[in-house]
């Protein structure tokens, strides 16, 4: 039987994705952000005030590599921190037969924008009559609502998404945005991730919502959608900045009809002149942004002429 250590460190906005990043490559089946100090007795406010923190938590395995792991992992961190200071991880032993749910114990029902409410799949909640609830099981996918940049993308769907229209969610994760837009009126919507398990998680949380029938979802990333010449109504790219980046290069904006709108979500607002300028080099027009904490999420339009 294989225990297994959990690291976590709490981070600000800034740094939480070069963190992330660092973690991405010992975690075991992905990394884990959450807010910070986001309390279960506190998640039916109308408003649940920006976490000034960031907990970002992986996994790895208890065994003969551990040392070796902490050795690189520290001394990535360290590296890190003659740009930029942060706090030194922690590790906790947790049994292989806890491991898979104790991420659960920090996720709890949680109110975004207007009338969504994202709830996990172990707790039930009262609704009211025009709440809109997404049920999750993220699994070890990214996408649990808790991260400031999914809660911006879930904020701007419910504002600017229209009844009928179709919706291309780049890097789906859990599912979360996909689910959303399909109870949000979209017709159709394809969730595109290079993960297999994002893939399941995807397809498993859509059966739970009954959306199943609106939501393709696909193992793949931006090249499939470019050389088939699918186009879009709505695109949401939630992903880091660095990946935006690269994907202007590969003719991102062909994948929004013109008249279209694309939101871009996981930047920081060091970041974000850089990737307005890049989307405007691939045909798109930012017009837009929405921010939460150091997290900017850009709105943009692709010109009909």
């Amino acid at each position: 039987m294989t225990n297994w250590i959990e690291v976590t460190m709490k981070v600000d906005g800034e740094s939480a994705e070069a963190v992330a990043e660092v973690l991405q490559r010992y975690g075991h089946q992905g990394v884990s952000v959450e807010q910070d100090g986001i309390q279960p007795d506190v998640w039916d406010e109308d408003e649940v005030p920006p976490a000034e923190n960031l907990i970002v938590r992986a996994y790895f395995p208890d065994d003969d590599k551990t040392d070796k792991i902490k050795k690189q992992l520290e001394t990535a961190l360290g590296h890190m921190r003659m740009m930029y200071p942060m706090p030194d991880p922690v590790y906790r032993l947790v049994k292989e037969d806890d491991w898979a749910e104790a991420w659960k114990a920090h996720y709890h029902p949680l109110r975004v924008g207007k009338r969504l409410l994202i709830r996990p799949l172990w707790i039930d909640v009262d609704l009211a009559d025009d709440d809109i609830e997404i049920a999750l099981d993220p699994g070890m996918a990214f996408g649990t609502g808790t991260h400031p940049t999914t809660q911006l993308c879930l904020e701007a769907l419910e504002d600017l998404l229209q009844p009928t229209q179709e919706v291309l969610d780049l890097g789906c994760g859990s599912g979360i945005l996909s689910i959303a837009c399909a109870k949000l009126g979209a017709r159709k919507i394809v969730g595109l991730d290079i993960d297999q398990l994002a893939v399941d998680a995807t397809k498993e949380n859509a059966e739970f919502n009954e959306v199943a029938d609106k939501i393709i979802v696909e193992q793949g990333s931006l090249e499939n959608v470019i050389t088939s010449a699918r186009r879009y109504d709505f695109v949401v790219v939630n992903i880091l900045a660095k990946i935006i980046l690269k994907m202007t290069e590969q003719n991102l904006g062909d994948t929004v009809r013109p008249g279209g709108t694309a939101i871009f979500s996981g930047i920081i607002e060091s970041q974000v002149e850089e990737v307005e300028a890049a989307l405007r080099k691939t045909g798109l027009e930012p017009y837009a942004q929405r921010q939460q904490g150091d997290w900017i999420l850009i709105e943009a339009k692709h010109p009909t002429e």
